[in-house]
């Protein structure tokens, strides 16, 4: 898991090559379905690490995109879902069940499909060459498939470039790829960024909040990378909506949260001033609540180099964590049962 974790910049470039070669026959317009005419709007289905895809990519392409962005968890497809949906469906694995039945039933209703995850002769394979839908792989497989996040995002972004609904963006993918090389190599020193988040850490439940967009889909990340790594509770939530509600919530039970509880803030350079300033915020309410407070950096000149940054932070801290308890961070038994419907109750 350490291995897969820090090939997220290999990923990056390798996932771009990989989407272009798998995505070369699609044209504005383009992918697996009866419609004629221009895409109008784009459905994406995933769950676990291919949900997060969805998530990035939605997030990630918000700026520039020229059509609406639905991203949906499970099989169920929205009414409008027709001809002229382009439909995004991905699995890491290539397995994932409720994937594959949201991939058959936009087939049906002649939706633009397109498909990425798994390796050749998984199951989202071939429901691909079976429908004949544009596929592009993901690996690594095994566990390390969850590790995927760039390996899933990208061929995303690649889809809607191709299909005419944003700008190419090579370049940047290319260009975030060399700045994270360089910034992983940094955060693995002994010692590092990521170990002195784990230390600070330690035991404590993190509750991360990040801010819309992609920064609130890092903080996402984090959650779950805690979760199946280190095998432990964790939480997130978006600014500004928790500065709505959440925030509330920690005027009673300090006495409980400040042995419970940590806060991790992801900030960014491209912030805008009202969001420095709910961050702001935010720290003078829960400063004497919580064990800790720590703030995070994105570090990039965009915010694709920004947010890929800030999920191999939150990967590397939630190895430190698995580590530090003796936690091996590959097998999850309870989520294997879960979806194989055998957990006990």
């Amino acid at each position: 898991m350490w291995e897969a974790a820090a090939a997220l910049p290999e990923q990056l470039s390798g996932a771009r090559r990989v989407a272009d070669d798998a995505f070369a026959g699609l044209a504005p317009g383009g992918g697996a379905g009866s419609g004629a005419g221009p895409v109008r709007n784009v459905a994406a289905f995933g769950l676990g690490t291919g949900g997060m895809a969805c998530a990035a990519a939605a997030a990630l392409a918000a700026p520039d995109l020229s059509v609406p962005f639905w991203v949906g968890q499970g099989s169920v497809l929205p009414a409008f879902v027709n001809p002229s949906t382009l439909v995004l469906v991905v699995s890491s694995s290539g397995g994932t069940e409720e994937t594959l039945t949201a991939a058959e039933m936009a087939i049906e209703r002649g939706a633009r499909v397109v498909a990425v995850g798994g390796e050749a002769g998984g199951a989202l394979a071939g429901l691909a060459a079976a429908a004949g839908l544009p596929w592009c792989p993901v690996t690594p497989g095994g566990s390390s498939a969850r590790a995927a996040l760039a390996a899933t995002t990208v061929p995303l972004l690649v889809a809607l470039a191709r299909s005419g609904l944003r700008p190419d963006g090579a370049a940047a993918i290319d260009a975030a790829a060399a700045v994270l090389a360089r910034r992983r190599d940094a955060l693995l020193v002994p010692g590092g960024l990521p170990a002195e988040v784990a230390r600070r850490l330690g035991r404590t439940i993190p509750l991360v909040y990040g801010s819309t967009g992609a920064p609130a889909v890092a903080a996402l990340w984090w959650k779950t990378q805690v979760n199946l790594n280190a095998k432990a509770p964790a939480f997130a939530a978006t600014l500004p909506e928790l500065t709505h509600d959440e925030l509330a919530g920690w005027g009673q039970g300090g006495d409980v949260t400040r042995q419970t509880m940590s806060l991790v803030l992801l900030r960014h350079a491209g912030e805008a001033p009202r969001t420095a300033e709910q961050f702001e915020a935010v720290r003078a309410a829960t400063d004497e609540v919580m064990a800790d407070v720590l703030e995070v950096r994105g570090e990039g000149d965009d915010e694709l180099t920004r947010f890929f940054d800030l999920a191999l932070l939150g990967s590397l801290v939630s190895l430190h964590l698995a580590a530090h308890e003796g936690v091996d961070p590959g097998p999850v038994p309870a989520v294997d049962e879960a979806q194989a419907g055998t957990l006990a109750p």
